[in-house]
């Protein structure tokens, strides 16, 4: 009788703990991947981009809860300087950040923390690389237009001046001096004639 009494007691704890072992085995997994996970970015973790993107975008498993200071997203180049251009915006999973429009060649660092659907926050980082250097090949481009832009006006505007100038002078100088040689020969003309005829003349009384 006692033994019986024994094992029927015992039958509800034994019964409590398989259901707690039961509960345990089946939702404990359910409760741990519950948080939002990263599921893709853009550049990719560990790619190589040829130049910085504008903005970067990381895609998580579930919609992310919003609000001040729930989602934060830094990146920084290889110096550790940031690169960063305003505040990351949410969209339903997909978080973006816009980045600078300069930058240097080299690694790049992505530390990023978010608030999980389940109210958990949930922080991760990851690296990529680039390969061109766009400091360097900006700043070129303001050199070349400033250099040829004035040494060309300065002569071309005094040149047609000056032999404009040079020209009608010779010009008046000549016709001066063709006027004078044309009164000079006409003087002489009309001298000559008129010697001509009183050398006629006197012939004429001679002869009578």
């Amino acid at each position: 009788m006692k033994t019986a009494a024994r094992s029927i007691s015992f039958a509800p704890v034994a019964l409590a703990v398989s259901l707690l072992a039961a509960f345990l085995v089946l939702f404990a997994p359910l409760s741990a991947s519950a948080h939002d996970t990263l599921v893709s970015s853009s550049p990719a973790a560990d790619s190589t981009v040829e130049t910085l993107p504008a903005e970067i975008t990381l895609t998580f498993s579930d919609k992310l809860i919003t609000g001040e200071g729930a989602t934060e997203l830094l990146v920084t180049d290889a110096s550790g300087t940031s690169v960063v251009n305003g505040p990351a915006t949410v969209n339903g999973a997909i978080v973006t950040q816009p980045l600078a429009a300069q930058a240097a060649a080299g690694a790049y660092h992505v530390v990023w923390k978010i608030v999980s659907s389940d109210g958990h926050p949930t922080s991760g980082e990851f690296s990529f690389t680039v390969t061109t250097d766009t400091l360097a090949t900006a700043e070129p481009s303001t050199a070349p237009t400033a250099t040829p832009a004035q040494t060309p006006d300065a002569p071309v505007s005094t040149a047609p001046e000056t032999t404009e100038d040079s020209g009608d002078a010779v010009g008046f100088w000549v016709l001066g001096i063709v006027g004078v040689l044309v009164v000079a020969a006409v003087v002489i003309l009309l001298l000559s004639r008129r010697g001509n005829r009183s050398s006629a003349g006197s012939d004429d009384q001679s002869s009578r």
